[in-house]
C-alpha cells in the first residue's frame, strides 16, 4: 500500500476530499464522516460529503453534484475518497455500484474501512470491473479522522474524549463563596464546542447537584441541525435534584440514568445504543476513574490563571498507578488560559 507525498497530485486532491468529510464531523454517527471529489482534466467537477446516517454516502453526493455540473466530463473521471467505499446493502446501497454505474474509471481513497463487513473489499470489487484502485493517500490523515469509528466497529466501545477545566494547582472547584467558574468564558466556549463531536456527553451525579449543567448544544453548533447529546449521569443513590435542568428542559428525553454501574459497563451500553463518540465533562472522580481503567482515548484541559488552595483534584479517588503521557500534545494560549490536547500514551502494565 502507497503512502504518496502530499506534493504530489493525488494529496492535492485527497487534501479537498478531507475538507469535505471535516463538515460531517459529529454528524454521521454510528457511520463516519467521509468526504468525496471528483476530478477530471485537472479540476474539480464534483465534491460532497456524508452529512447523515441514512442518507446518501459522500461518494454518491459526488457523483450528484458532477452529473449537475459536468455530465459530460463524469465518465472517465477519477474520485478521491478519504474512506474505502463501501461495498454491502446498509440503509444506502453499495457506493461500489454507484462509482460503476458513474462510469468513473479510477478510485483513489486514503484509509480501509475499518468495518470487517468492507475491510480491503473495494479494490477487489473494482477491479473486476476494470476500474484502477489506490489507496493509501494521506493515510495518516484520512485514519486520524476515522478514529472513533474505528474502535467502535472494532470493540463495541465509543472513543472516550474527556475535558476538564482547572487551576493551576489542580482544582476544579474554588473555595467557598468564590462561585462556580474557574476558567475564562472565552475558554469554556471553546471547550463546549467539543459537543459538537459527541454523540453522549457523561458526568458524575455530584457535579449534577452542585453545578445544575445543562449540556446542551450552543455557540451556534445546534444549527448546524444536530441532535442533541444524550446526557448521561452516572449514578449511585438515583437521588438528583427533580428541577435539575437534565429532568426538566426542553431535552430532558435526552437523559439517561446509569444506576449502580461502573463506567466500562456505562460506555458498553452506550456502543450498543449506536454512540461512537464520548464526552466526559466531570466531575474528578468520573475523570479519575476514566484515567485508572485506561478508558480515556484524547484528552482536553483548559487551565486557568488561579490558584485555590484546596478543593476536589481534577483527577479524584484512587491515584493513578503510573503517571499518563499525552502524544502528539497541542498548546493553544486562549486569553490569559490555556488549552493542552493530546492523546493518552498507557504504559505496559500500568
Amino acid at each position: 500500500m502507497a503512502i504518496h507525498d502530499k506534493t504530489d497530485s493525488d494529496a492535492r486532491w485527497m487534501h479537498l476530499a478531507l475538507d469535505q468529510a471535516k463538515r460531517g464531523i459529529g454528524l454521521t454517527s454510528p457511520n463516519p464522516p467521509v468526504g468525496a471529489v471528483i476530478v477530471a482534466q485537472d479540476r474539480v467537477i464534483g465534491q460532497g460529503y456524508h452529512a447523515k446516517a441514512g442518507g446518501p454516502h459522500a461518494e454518491v453526493v459526488a457523483i450528484q453534484d458532477a452529473r449537475t455540473a459536468f455530465p459530460k466530463l463524469l465518465p472517465g473521471a477519477t474520485i478521491y475518497v478519504t474512506l474505502e467505499p463501501c461495498c454491502t446493502h446498509g440503509r444506502t446501497p453499495p457506493c461500489t455500484d454507484a462509482i460503476q454505474a458513474a462510469g468513473l474509471k479510477r478510485v483513489v481513497f486514503g484509509a480501509d474501512d475499518p468495518n470487517p463487513k468492507h475491510h480491503q473489499r473495494a479494490r477487489e470489487i473494482l477491479g473486476r470491473a476494470g476500474i484502477a484502485v489506490t489507496s493509501g493517500v494521506l493515510l495518516e490523515d484520512c485514519t486520524r479522522l476515522i478514529r472513533p469509528f474505528a474502535k467502535w466497529v472494532t470493540t463495541g466501545l465509543p472513543y472516550v474524549i474527556v475535558k476538564a477545566g482547572q487551576s493551576l494547582d489542580g482544582r476544579i472547584t474554588r473555595p467557598a463563596g468564590e462561585g462556580q467558574w474557574l476558567t475564562s468564558d472565552a475558554a469554556r466556549m471553546h471547550g463546549r464546542r467539543l459537543r459538537m463531536r459527541a454523540d453522549a456527553i457523561l458526568i458524575g451525579a455530584e457535579t449534577v447537584r452542585k453545578d445544575n449543567p445543562q449540556l446542551t448544544l450552543r455557540d451556534g453548533c445546534a444549527a448546524t441541525g444536530k441532535e442533541q447529546p444524550w446526557r448521561v449521569v452516572l449514578t449511585r443513590s438515583g437521588n438528583l435534584p427533580p428541577e435539575c435542568h437534565l429532568l426538566t428542559d426542553t431535552h430532558k428525553d435526552r437523559t439517561l440514568l446509569m444506576q449502580g454501574l461502573d463506567l466500562r459497563d456505562v460506555l458498553k451500553q452506550l456502543g450498543e445504543r449506536g454512540v461512537v463518540t464520548v464526552l466526559i465533562e466531570g466531575g474528578g472522580i468520573i475523570l479519575g476513574q476514566a484515567f485508572r481503567e485506561q478508558l480515556v482515548d484524547e484528552a482536553h484541559w483548559y487551565i486557568a490563571p488561579l490558584l485555590c488552595g484546596g478543593g476536589r483534584p481534577s483527577l479524584a479517588g484512587d491515584p493513578l498507578p503510573a503517571s499518563v503521557e499525552l502524544e502528539h500534545a497541542r498548546v493553544l494560549p486562549i486569553g490569559d488560559n490555556v488549552h493542552i490536547c493530546g492523546f493518552p500514551r498507557w504504559k505496559p502494565g500500568a
